[in-house]
């Protein structure tokens, strides 16, 4: 994981910071504290949710509120796209080394 957020990092917080919509300083502080409250209600209610889906949600929020023009709606669903992808994947690549694991 380390070496993932080492190699691709930086280009994550570039789209989330930059790329889905243009952001004051307050939409930032409304879309961290957004955020924040989404992650502590989900904490508390035992809901295992994803800091970066939620922080993303809230700045695509943030955008729309404004306008829904304000949102490159382009980039936003190449997000979610990969979030789709992204949990079928790690599922088979679970089962892959699992199973691969008995040979060793």
């Amino acid at each position: 994981m380390g070496l993932g957020t080492l190699i691709g990092g930086w280009r994550i917080v570039n789209t989330v910071g930059s790329k889905i919509t243009r952001m004051t300083p307050v939409q930032g502080c409304c879309a961290s504290t957004g955020g924040a409250i989404m992650l502590f209600a989900a904490t508390y209610l035992g809901i295992p949710v994803s800091t970066t889906h939620t922080v993303t949600g809230s700045i695509i929020g943030v955008g729309a509120a404004r306008k829904a023009s304000a949102v490159r709606w382009n980039i936003a669903t190449n997000i979610v796209i990969a979030w789709i992808v992204t949990i079928p994947a790690s599922a088979l690549m679970a089962v892959l080394f699992y199973s691969l694991s008995g040979l060793f």
